[in-house]
């Protein structure tokens, strides 16, 4: 790799890195366009909200089940083959959503970017660290951090204003020139860094790894609305492949992930912590759109808007998170900003049609300024008790968990929400009236929130127990 790093040398490394940059703020910023589009997508195909939340869903469950095979993918092929092939599957899929005649093909292609999309993130953090020595990396990282921060501070205002402006494919149009750019940036600037060993390749648990995490969120989806006997046994087929998943990476040589990592308390407790919390986060950001423009009448715009400071305050007080968690340790930390999220939770449960738009901005905010202080110094304190071989395993299992339990969390409570808004209607003495309707679905967020608000209780009583590594670690 070092003959690789020394070639690619020949240019320079801000080129390449811009190059990087490019296709991930396009990536991240289309991850969080769609949100503000879901009760216009309702109307326009006449879909649930437990259906179309899909566009949601598939997303996140195929980039979580991506990450770690990129990994392997990495070593089978060259960093420009990596990106120029996510970027042409995320074009591809761009352009098959704005062409979209009907919900199915939509989905189709949002499935196909979330392909791009979960090639591209891996493959920048690992071309970064090959790119650059340990000592200039820093900053490299903290460029890459302003693009994550960037793209979800403007993605709901911008997708507001599209939509109001023109409708909801622009979503889609908008993106495409600048994918194309970054696709002729990376073919005149970007060189290879990686090295291409080709280890075999362990079909069975990519396999394994699919089926598993897909049936248990098509589970979760369908009995939140339905108690049948489909959605529980999606379930239980889910969590045996996920057994056999576990059961075959603990005995080959060369796991898709390694599990070992598990052996560590603060590491697992971490994992636990990281399912509940994206479960909630994701849930949230996904139904307040739904409150806000079905419930209190706001236009697309406006609800991105009103999203923006929260997203925004998170952004720029992760460094400051950053600074306490290394001055003063993860539990002064972690545990005042789960406290924090549990307040916002106990006040959205209170929602109602009466309620201020102040009122929802305040609550927003409150959120974001609990997860600013707990998401990534509970990552950081997990992965401080890994040795470090084990810390790329590491990384890629909480990726992953953030991405399939962010999935299963949007399944699960607009599968409730939409569960409790029909057992409304089922007791209304007039269940097509417009009052009842928004009634009916008010009834059901109250219930979702109350749920969350349970979960944020128990995630904070795990923060306790997350400790500091000792210091020989």
């Amino acid at each position: 790799m070092n003959k690789q790093i020394q070639e690619a040398g020949g240019i320079k490394r801000g080129q390449m890195l811009t190059a990087l940059l490019i296709g991930a703020f396009v990536a991240f910023l289309n991850e969080n366009l769609l949100a503000n589009a879901l009760p216009g997508l309702m109307r326009e195909f006449g879909r649930t909200a437990a259906t179309i939340q899909w566009l949601s869903t598939g997303y996140m469950l195929v980039i979580g089940v991506l990450v770690p095979v990129t990994a392997l993918l990495q070593q089978w092929f060259t960093t420009r083959q990596m990106f120029m092939s996510a970027m042409a599957l995320f074009v591809a899929g761009t352009c098959l959503c704005a062409a979209a005649p009907g919900f199915g093909i939509l989905l189709t292609g949002r499935v196909i970017q979330a392909c791009g999309t979960g090639l591209l993130v891996p493959l920048m953090m690992n071309t970064i660290l090959a790119l650059y020595p340990p000592e200039r990396r820093g900053a490299a990282m903290g460029l890459m951090g302003l693009v994550v921060m960037v793209a979800p501070v403007i993605g709901p205002a911008l997708s507001g204003l599209i939509i109001d402006t023109f409708n909801w494919r622009w979503l889609f149009y908008m993106v495409i020139p600048f994918a194309l750019f970054a696709i002729i940036y990376a073919f005149m600037y970007l060189k290879n860094v990686t090295e291409v060993t080709k280890p075999k390749v362990d079909l069975v648990s990519i396999v394994m790894s699919t089926a598993g995490f897909g049936c248990v969120t098509y589970g979760f989806s369908h009995t939140s609305v339905s108690f049948g006997p489909e959605g529980y046994g999606a379930i239980a087929i889910g969590s045996l492949f996920l057994l056999l998943l576990v059961w075959r990476q603990l005995k080959i040589k060369e796991p898709l992930l390694d599990l070992s990592v598990f052996r560590q308390p603060t590491f697992s407790l971490v994992a636990v912590l990281i399912v509940f919390l994206m479960m909630v986060l994701f849930a949230t950001t996904t139904l307040l759109p739904l409150y806000m423009q079905d419930v209190l009448k706001l236009t697309a715009f406006a609800t991105g808007l009103l999203l923006m400071p929260g997203s925004l305050l998170n952004g720029m007080l992760m460094p400051v998170s950053g600074k306490l968690f290394d001055k003063f340790g993860p539990r002064l930390v972690i545990v005042p900003g789960l406290f924090l999220i549990a307040i916002s939770l106990r006040l959205f449960a209170g929602i109602d049609s009466d309620t201020t738009q102040g009122s929802v901005l305040f609550n927003h905010v409150l959120l974001f300024l609990g997860m600013s202080f707990v998401v990534m110094p509970a990552q950081t304190a997990g992965l401080n008790q890994l040795p470090r071989h084990l810390v790329p395993h590491g990384t890629a299992i909480y990726n992953t968990l953030q991405q399939v339990a962010g999935g299963i969390g949007i399944a699960l409570f607009v599968g409730i929400m939409s569960s409790g808004a029909n057992r409304y209607l089922h007791h209304s003495l007039n269940p097509t009236a417009v009052h009842e309707k928004t009634q009916s679905m008010i009834s059901g967020l109250q219930t979702v929130f109350w749920i969350e608000f349970i979960l944020a209780v128990l995630i904070l009583v795990l923060g306790w127990f997350i400790k500091k590594p000792p210091e020989h670690s």
